[in-house]
């Protein structure tokens, strides 16, 4: 009898049932944990564009860590990174909460905030490490480890980032059961870790996640599809496949509709009409969750720049993109910049662009006018 819940997680963040293509990353980083301080997967930098799965790797690194008994702090990059940091590294050491209590003298008169000071962008990397060490040292009396993930990097403040790395390398440097890794947008993290304050996070083994080749795909998907109790054909299974083009967040997509839809039917016996229709589906929920909100926002002639960039099937020049606008190449040039720096394109070579956001060409096409 076929199981009844769904095998495919499109979920932003959950983990899938098939960490396609992924089992050298994840191998790289069970390594670290193994062998030791010191070890290159301690400091890991995971990066790729939006859907590629960098936080299901956090996910799955944390759990990986668990089972060996470390703590895990799980965090997301926005103001007050720091401060977060801080409380739950004192929070199992029974440390009085100074973002609660805030202890305050008095100097002839003047009231100054212990917990206030401590926590100020000046004295923050003291602070942190101060409780990054405290942590590690219990933790070290049952023979166990901190990781420390960071989701969405490029969202950190340069204040943060300098801390994170003062306190980090000080804990390297008193050889500390430590792992920490970083996920985020290729470009701007490529832009903070150039920061010359922070060259020490340039030491980070990085992984780039790229798309997984369709004949991985559709080796998943059989895989998946007739754990779960379901018939497919090879011919599904390659047009499946295929309607991914290897990303990872429409792999899921893609599978769970299909799957959903012989489900609805009662069936064991996935049908062409679940296929077809399956596709619709996550194409529709593809647009939905990814390249409507990265159009939103936008300026006309910011889509106008993205609308003559479609006809191409990959990176076009900059100057053809401007004659398809009929504009001069400096008129572009200003809303290829603004494109840019919202990194919703990328420079592949000199003088050429391509999308960043996958998928938001074949939206473009669909919905032209």
């Amino acid at each position: 009898m076929r199981a009844k819940e769904n095998p495919f997680k499109p979920t932003a963040g959950g983990e899938p049932p098939l960490l396609i293509g992924r089992k050298r990353v994840i191998r790289d980083f069970e390594k670290g944990l193994d062998n030791g301080v010191g070890a290159p997967g301690r400091i890991m930098l995971i990066t790729g564009a939006r859907g590629t799965g960098k936080t299901v790797m956090l996910t799955v690194f944390g759990d990986r860590a668990r089972a060996r008994k470390w703590d895990v702090i799980e965090e997301t990059a926005s103001e007050g990174l720091c401060e977060r940091l801080v409380n739950e590294l004192r929070s199992k050491d029974s440390v009085l909460d100074h973002f609660t209590i805030k202890p305050s003298v008095n100097f002839a008169g003047a009231g100054i905030s212990l917990g206030e000071a401590e926590l100020s962008p000046k004295r923050m990397p003291e602070t942190l490490r101060k409780a990054m060490s405290g942590r590690l040292e219990a933790l070290e009396k049952r023979h166990a480890g901190l990781l420390i993930t960071i989701d969405e990097t490029q969202a950190a403040e340069r204040s943060d980032m300098i801390a994170m790395a003062t306190a980090i390398q000080h804990q390297i440097r008193e050889r500390r059961n430590i792992a920490i890794v970083f996920a985020g947008l290729p470009q701007m993290v490529s832009d903070l870790f150039n920061d010359e304050v922070i060259t020490f996070l340039r030491r980070a083994r990085t992984n780039v996640l790229a798309d997984i080749p369709v004949n991985e795909v559709r080796d998943a998907f059989a895989e998946t599809f007739t754990a779960s109790g379901m018939t497919i054909t090879d011919e599904q299974l390659r047009t499946a496949a295929e309607a991914t083009s290897g990303y990872p967040y429409m792999i899921q997509l893609v599978g769970y509709h299909i799957w959903d839809a012989a489900d609805m039917r009662e069936s064991d016996v996935i049908d062409d009409e679940d296929v077809h229709g399956g596709i619709s589906e996550a194409r529709t929920d593809l647009d939905n969750a990814v390249c409507i909100p990265e159009l939103h926002g936008l300026s006309p002639k910011d889509r106008e720049y993205l609308e003559a960039m479609a006809p191409s099937d990959g990176a076009v020049s900059t100057a053809e993109v401007a004659e398809r606008m009929g504009k001069s190449a400096n008129y572009a040039a200003t809303y290829r910049k603004r494109l840019l720096d919202a990194y919703v394109i990328r420079e592949t070579e000199r003088g050429e662009v391509d999308f960043a956001v996958p998928f938001l060409r074949e939206y473009l096409r669909r919905t032209a006018a």
